[in-house]
């Protein structure tokens, strides 16, 4: 439980607000590549952590983002004109540039200031993993690398990347994220319904059965330089062996799917606050393997694990406007929820604790440990920048973000690092060479 004021801290983000700024020395992402398909092509409208913003593709094919208010007479930058390296508002046709800079200012005579001296509130981007990155901390001069996450550094053949609009504070999602002791329940069919099975799960039937049987793992937790891996150990069918789930979470918002075993896919996402009730969850799948199979693909546009069905605008199709198309028929006879798709039942969970989540009403267990870890680690990060200036070490060590999540069954003797450096060869799950 968090007093009300540490849930403001976690949980508000615009500018000047404690999480806010500490959000703000990460590089975030902004949009998906695929939204800004050609150079010169149509602008797009940007939210994130309170700001309106407007993104282009230039004609050299760079990627600007700017205030969408023109430092003029206030138009919205939205209806500009993207041409000839910069984009220019249509009301009195001053034109900016990528960096901010006033490229022609027509209507002003010259030899006035304002050629030299006028500027629009920019952001530098770096397109990675198929998704364009903004930084938005002071000192861009110092700024750090973009997040080395295995995913981005894949061939496009071997990852899946998209988004999808969750209508609620950013946390709440991340939070569903660490808790692997709800699956024992949310994602299981109904409790007379013999059958494991999950299309949407990607476990084998094996390892649901054991996590439907065993609703309370024993968790453990190990920090990393950019974060930290939370272990959830269940019984096996065996004596003398468990059933690991290991999820990784790096600093600010990247979280990842822990049901993977050696030679399946991997699962992971990064939440981005538009505003203090609604995010986006970049989601990415990757196989370092082998290329992603058709079968795959199809399963992704349709929804799978935490990828969901989405429709127009990057919604998923089964929200809260339609209560999640929540069958009651199928809630009794085969499902634990009667709503289709594991991404679907986590978006309402977590939707349906407001838009944001009262934690001052919660009562914690045991099972809850990589929840408190969370919130401690992102207030404690968040209080230390804000009152005593100490900036996140985090963002230095991009590469440190290349982890990898999974499943393994250990022998019941072995501590969580043993049983990480077992399954990845490294003792926080680390991709080295």
């Amino acid at each position: 439980m968090l007093t009300a004021e540490e849930n403001d801290i976690l949980t508000q983000t615009d500018a000047e607000t404690p999480m806010g700024e500490y959000f703000r020395r990460f590089w975030q992402p902004v949009a998906l590549s695929e939204e800004l398909p050609e150079p010169d092509g149509a602008p797009l409208r940007v939210t994130v952590m309170g700001e309106n913003l407007v993104a282009f593709r230039d004609t050299e094919g760079r990627v600007g983002l700017m205030d969408r208010v023109c430092p003029h007479r206030g138009a919205d930058m939205f209806f500009g004109r993207n041409e000839e390296c910069g984009l220019r508002c249509v009301y009195h046709g001053w034109k900016f540039d990528v960096d901010g800079k006033a490229v022609d200012l027509p209507n002003v005579p010259p030899g006035v200031r304002h050629h030299e001296t006028v500027r629009i509130k920019t952001y530098p981007t770096k397109e990675f993993g198929q998704i364009v990155w903004a930084y938005m901390g002071p000192k861009a001069e110092n700024m750090p690398e973009v997040p080395q996450m295995e995913f981005g550094l894949m061939p496009e053949r071997k990852c899946y990347v998209m988004k999808q609009m969750l209508e609620c504070n950013w946390a709440q999602a991340m939070e569903g994220d660490l808790d692997t002791s709800h699956f024992s329940f949310l994602h299981m069919p109904a409790p007379h319904v013999q059958t494991t099975e999950n299309r949407d799960a990607n476990s084998p039937n094996r390892h649901l059965e054991w996590m439907r049987r065993d609703g309370r793992p024993k968790f453990d937790i190990l920090d990393h330089d950019v974060g930290f891996v939370v272990g959830g150990a269940r019984a096996t069918d065996e004596e003398g062996e468990l059933y690991w789930r290991m999820t990784q979470f790096m600093l600010p918002s990247h979280g990842t799917g822990p049901a993977t075993v050696p030679g399946e896919t991997y699962y992971g996402f990064t939440l981005v606050p538009i505003d203090d009730h609604s995010c986006w969850m970049y989601c990415y799948a990757w196989n370092p393997e082998r290329d992603l199979h058709e079968a795959e693909l199809e399963k992704f546009v349709e929804g799978h694990g935490i990828i969901a069905k989405i429709g127009p605008d990057y919604m998923p199709v089964r929200n809260r406007s339609n209560d999640y198309q929540i069958d009651r028929s199928t809630q009794k006879s085969a499902t634990y929820t009667g709503v289709q798709g594991t991404a679907e039942q986590d978006i309402m969970i977590q939707q349906s604790q407001g838009l944001i989540a009262d934690r001052t009403r919660e009562a914690l267990t045991a099972t809850d440990s990589a929840i408190v870890k969370f919130r401690r680690s992102l207030i404690a990060g968040a209080r230390a920048l804000s009152q005593e200036g100490v900036e996140p070490e985090a963002p230095k060590k991009h590469t440190a973000y290349r982890t990898r999540p999974g499943a393994w069954v250990a022998s019941s003797d072995k501590e969580l690092d043993e049983v990480l450096t077992e399954r990845f060869g490294h003792e926080r799950g680390l991709v080295t060479g």
